[in-house]
């Protein structure tokens, strides 16, 4: 699942994305500075975090100025700490003005969702739970926030509604339980990258179990059922060929005991419904040789 933030859909958007901040010119800066102005930013952090995004924040600069250049000192997964600078582009003026909105929010957000990311890592190691985001991300934001989640150390569940099948309660009540809907979708293994089903019963598990999918997902059970549940898995397919996974409102201050019930998958729709961007600033100064022509011309 691994995308190149470069691949065609992703230039086309950040066109997109710049075309509504400057449906008609930014006409702040183009009476302030003229077209031949070269200047130096500097993105900061001003918090801790887990950067991402490097890749779409050099790009927004670069489809405003092809010659923008970069010195990058840190790179996607790393963890920053405030007063340290990750990227230092030299480009037009105008580029670095009228697209620094645009690439900030950008790398704020995705930084935000590594950084949230990586705290649910930490909060379940050594239990051998594996933290994975979901299909809850903004339309249009899909690709990039998944990567976002990967920069952070964490897993992709499905992309899409093509990629693997994930049978809920509402395909539960339209197919008349848990064996029919199971025994509807056989036809797509082969074609799915796993079979998984939703229950919220141990009856529910026992049917699911009968059927060999490839995940159960235990939805909105407490950390005790969740272990009931993963005994009672274990003790019917004692190869481990069935994963377990837990959802269902699972923060930071809960997820522990998730893990520690014996999950395999841990998925989290905060990592990108809900997710706070990060503090990161871009400051924008005159190349130091305009500086010194400006002192020449004014004395």
């Amino acid at each position: 699942m691994e995308t190149s933030l470069t691949a065609p859909i992703y230039l086309a958007q950040l066109r997109l994305f710049l075309a509504e901040d400057m449906p008609s010119g930014d006409i702040t800066t183009e009476p302030i500075v003229a077209p031949d102005c070269q200047a130096q930013g500097v993105l900061l952090a001003k918090a801790p975090l887990v950067l991402a995004g490097v890749e779409v924040f050099q790009t927004v600069f670069r489809l405003l100025d092809p010659a923008a250049r970069f010195e990058i000192v840190a790179h996607d997964g790393d963890e920053i700490l405030p007063g340290q600078i990750p990227v230092r582009v030299q480009a037009s003026a105008r580029a670095l003005l009228g697209g620094e909105r645009t690439a900030l929010n950008l790398v704020q957000r995705l930084s935000g969702i590594a950084t949230l990311t990586r705290q649910f890592i930490r909060a379940v190691e050594g239990t051998g739970a594996k933290i994975l985001d979901t299909r809850k991300t903004i339309p249009g934001f899909r690709d990039l926030d998944k990567y976002a989640v990967r920069a952070g150390g964490g897993k992709n569940h499905r992309r899409d509604l093509s990629h693997a099948v994930l049978i809920k309660d509402n395909h539960i009540r339209m197919a008349g339980g848990v064996r029919q809907a199971l025994a509807a979708v056989e036809p797509m293994r082969g074609r799915a990258a796993w079979i998984e089903v939703e229950v919220t019963t141990l009856e529910e598990l026992n049917a699911a179990i009968d059927s060999a999918p490839d995940v159960i997902l235990l939805d909105n059970m407490t950390p005790p059922q969740a272990a009931e549940a993963v005994q009672l898995l274990h003790r019917r397919d004692p190869q481990h060929k069935i994963l377990a996974e837990a959802s269902g409102g699972i923060t930071l201050q809960s997820v522990r005991p998730y893990a520690e019930a014996g999950v395999d998958w841990i998925s989290v729709g905060a990592l990108t419904h809900s997710v706070p961007a990060v503090d990161l600033s871009f400051e924008i100064e005159p190349e130091p040789s305009l500086q010194a022509h400006q002192v020449r011309t004014q004395s």
